[in-house]
């Protein structure tokens, strides 16, 4: 490295997968013994629609599909790649890792492969990981993504969860450039990150390997979930904002997780800012997890409202609880 010079991770090519199932409100309302309508679910969420995976479609396929466009927006090859990661909390199997599969499937000769499980907030815990990789220098060049099949754990009797979650995948590929070590170099320019045990009971799935040795299906307490949300993701945005250097007023885009539109804008409205500044994809996708960030940055970048040079604020609270934010400047 040059002396007097820092590494920073920089964004260099992003991409996303959809399935092609889409589901809209009015399905929900068909249900027989669900007794919702897409009045109630729009009001209440914001959600409008959603994709669910095709039988046999899992969660590796979603997050290889992602990754192989990520790659093709940075000009790069799988081989390019020294380390992949993939945040989710609906692997294909127990083990190995989704992000093993990944490597697989995208032809990487070499490099290592982990995922991260930590629910929604799970891309802000990976973008975490991979700027320590490459700030380290155990990396140059790191694929981050988020990928989710949140339809095969819901309940379909219960109207306030099965109607808000979707599947999809998110990819950003992160590269180790020289930088000046100021808050107007391109890159991650901070992380902060947090959980919080005791809260397990408010977000959780109700199986697992150790425990019942099935999947489960999600539980969720909507309301404390609400309530916690808005204030954790406006002080870790906050916190991230200051280790940074930078002011909420310095900010180009707030791209969220997707979760719920009344925590986004209770969110934004702590903030001070107006929803213009403010990347939504939940109306159209529903909540999709660790995945939803990183497709909300790629739709974000495809029609060009995020550019080169814009700063953005991402942030994310999920089951654990856990959460997190980060500060980067595409």
């Amino acid at each position: 490295m040059t002396p007097g010079l820092t590494i920073r991770a920089v964004p260099v090519g992003i991409g996303h997968y959809l399935p092609e199932r889409i589901v809209p409100n009015a399905e929900f309302e068909a249900m027989e013994g669900l007794e919702t309508s897409d009045a109630w679910i729009k009001s209440r969420s914001g959600i409008e629609r959603r994709h669910f995976a095709a039988e046999g479609e899992t969660t590796s396929q979603m997050a290889i599909a992602a990754a192989t466009k990520a790659l093709a927006h940075a000009g790069l090859e799988a081989d390019d790649i020294d380390a992949v990661i993939v945040a989710t909390s609906t692997p294909d199997l127990t083990f190995p890792s989704v992000a093993t599969m990944v490597q697989a499937g995208l032809g990487m000769a070499g490099g290592f492969a982990f995922d991260v499980q930590a629910v929604c907030a799970g891309f802000v815990y990976a973008l975490a990981n991979a700027d320590a990789l490459i700030v380290s220098g155990q990396a140059k060049r790191v694929l981050v993504i988020g990928a989710e099949t949140f339809s095969r754990i819901m309940d379909w009797t219960d109207r306030t969860t099965c109607v808000l979650f979707g599947d999809g995948a998110g990819a950003l590929i992160l590269e180790a450039r020289e930088s000046a070590g100021t808050s107007d170099d391109h890159g991650i320019l901070s992380t902060d990150l947090h959980s919080d045990g005791s809260h397990r009971d408010l977000l959780y799935v109700d199986g697992g390997v150790s425990s019942t040795g099935t999947a489960g299906v999600l539980r969720m307490q909507g309301k404390e979930v609400f309530r916690h949300a808005v204030e954790k993701l406006t002080k870790t945005a906050e916190a991230a904002l200051a280790k940074a250097g930078v002011g909420i007023a310095d900010v180009d885009w707030i791209v969220p997780h997707q979760a719920n539109i009344r925590i986004i804008t209770g969110t934004v409205k702590k903030f001070g800012l107006p929803m213009d500044k403010v990347i939504v994809t939940v109306q159209d996708h529903g909540n999709t997890s660790a995945a939803s960030i990183p497709l909300a940055m790629s739709v974000g970048v495809g029609d060009g409202r995020i550019k080169s040079g814009d700063l953005l604020v991402t942030e994310a609270i999920g089951g654990g609880l856990a959460w997190g934010a980060v500060v980067m400047r595409w």
